[in-house]
């Protein structure tokens, strides 16, 4: 049986060409989107001042989180977009701080609800029918409390992995209030000033009697 050898000079050039072509492969710079103290909006490949808001962008102009969502792996992201996992916290809570570390030891991607002011305690009480915390929500389960075998066997029923297939470096969202301040009214304008109508001159008296006819 003939067995035939690739040439040694064309086996160099082979390698020649995929170190050329490596250098090409190398991850593009980060983008920052860069909000000034005055607002403005900029874009740069330099890290912001110490007085400025950014976000990371990957590649395609989204957020670095955005871009870990997307890296996610394809079973993962068809669960979370057939069963959302929601999470509703408060301050000094220990049962949500039980609840959030069992969704991060089980890698499931989460986003989380913070429940603070007034206005979170009215929005909790007509999503939930009550305002204690933790309340944990699958898709349409809503479980109210913390039990640790509760919320496992709801997850394990959505199809959720039991130990983490994140990728590395994946962060969930920031938690964010239930509900948003209400933005402060704009102040409203001055009334015009109306006009004063001035009163109309009175008469000049009459001319007392000149039988002489001068004019003065």
């Amino acid at each position: 049986m003939k067995t035939t050898h690739r040439p040694r000079h064309a086996a160099l050039l082979a390698a020649a060409a995929l170190l050329a072509v490596i250098p090409l492969l190398a991850p593009a710079q980060g983008i920052y989107r860069i909000v000034g103290p005055d607002g403005r909006i900029t874009f740069s490949d330099k890290p912001p001042a110490s007085n400025e808001k950014a976000t990371a962008l990957g590649p395609g102009g989204r957020s670095a989180q955005n871009d870990a969502a997307g890296e996610l792996p394809f079973e993962l992201r068809q669960l979370i977009s057939r069963y959302p996992v929601t999470l509703y916290t408060g301050d000094d809570c220990a049962p949500c701080i039980a609840g959030r570390n069992l969704l991060n030891s089980r890698g499931i991607p989460y986003t989380e609800r913070t429940v603070k002011t007034p206005m979170d305690v009215d929005a909790l009480q007509q999503l939930s029918g009550g305002s204690t915390v933790p309340i944990l929500t699958i898709g349409g389960q809503r479980l109210k409390g913390f039990l640790n075998a509760e919320w496992n066997q709801y997850l394990d029923a959505a199809g959720y992995p039991a130990s983490s297939r994140l990728p590395a470096g994946y962060r969930n969202p920031a938690p964010s209030p239930l509900t948003s301040l209400p933005e402060a009214p704009a102040p409203s304008a001055q009334p015009a000033p109306v006009p004063v109508q001035e009163a109309p001159a009175s008469p000049p008296p009459p001319a007392p009697s000149n039988p002489t006819g001068i004019v003065f």
